[in-house]
């Protein structure tokens, strides 16, 4: 009987051993499988619906650098912007990737792949701007000035920094949101990464409200912003895999095209620059 215990025991052990030598790494699984699920948020030109089909310049840089590492199927999944760092821990995502802009705030929540995109910042309001917006500090100086901007973005923090009064900013959960608010006058303006605020305006076909063309860039430490991949942060493997892919991909020319197909400016939005690291954002080395 001692020695059918002992044998039993010595059976889980070794099964047990077993288990956690066979253990496979995210990246390895991922490889195994053929497949990566990704999490992107619905800002158009990064990531959208149309016929059923996901598009934009994020989906694109994401299959191109899957596949570059040997996984051919990305399951695309639309998330609302701000839940995508929490699906991302929760383990609803392997990836997300938006055009997310890399921030000494979010670095401490998840580990970013090096910058993909850069931009700046952009404003909507009524047709004729008839409050003569054309920055973050014209709103600073107008207390009377209200601003809707979508829930979890970066330009909360931005006109913070100019000196936006919390009280005169709303959270609204998405662009379209957004712009409704300036439409019916709950707000005045609305801002956003250039692109992404231009082409919704262009894809809504609202001629009640109009882009500004002669906006002035605040000079705030996260503009330009620098977009890029987000990763778990156990998940060290997979980030240098997808950085070393996206490394050749930058180089060869490919990222750069894919933007140029998203109506991305492919000089002056792709990251050329080595100098501009990841790690250096998120100290907050890079303006």
């Amino acid at each position: 009987m001692k020695k059918f215990f002992l044998a039993t025991i010595l059976g889980i052990a070794l099964a047990s051993l077993a288990a956690c030598g066979s253990s496979e790494s995210t990246l390895d699984k991922l490889k195994d499988d053929g497949k990566v699920t990704v999490g992107f948020a619905n800002e158009k030109p990064y990531a959208y619906e149309e016929n059923g089909k996901l598009k934009g310049a994020a989906v694109d840089i994401a299959t191109a650098v899957f596949k570059e590492l040997g996984i051919d199927k990305v399951d695309g999944k639309l998330s609302d912007f701000s839940q995508l760092v929490s699906g991302l821990n929760a383990g609803q995502f392997d990836v997300i990737t938006a055009g997310m802009a890399i921030t000494p705030e979010r670095c401490e929540n998840v580990a970013f792949g090096e910058p993909e995109m850069q931009y700046g910042e952009g404003f909507i309001v009524q047709k004729g701007n008839p409050k003569n917006l054309k920055s973050y500090q014209d709103v600073a100086k107008n207390k009377d000035i209200k601003v809707s901007i979508m829930e979890g973005a970066t330009e909360h923090g931005f006109m913070k920094s100019e000196g936006v009064d919390p009280k005169q900013i709303q959270s609204a959960p998405d662009i379209p949101a957004t712009f409704a608010a300036v439409e019916s006058g709950r707000a005045d303006v609305t801002t956003g990464t250039e692109m992404t605020i231009k082409m919704a305006l262009e894809s809504a076909n609202n001629d009640k409200l109009e882009f500004v063309e002669d906006f002035e860039q605040p000079d705030v430490e996260g503009v330009p912003s620098y977009g890029a991949a987000a990763f778990n942060e156990d998940d060290e493997e997979l980030l240098k895999a997808y950085n070393k892919a996206l490394k050749k991909l930058k180089k060869d020319g490919t990222v750069a095209e894919l933007l140029e197909k998203n109506s991305f400016n492919g000089e002056t939005n792709s990251v050329n620059d080595d100098s501009i690291t990841t790690e250096k954002i998120c100290k907050g080395e890079v303006k």
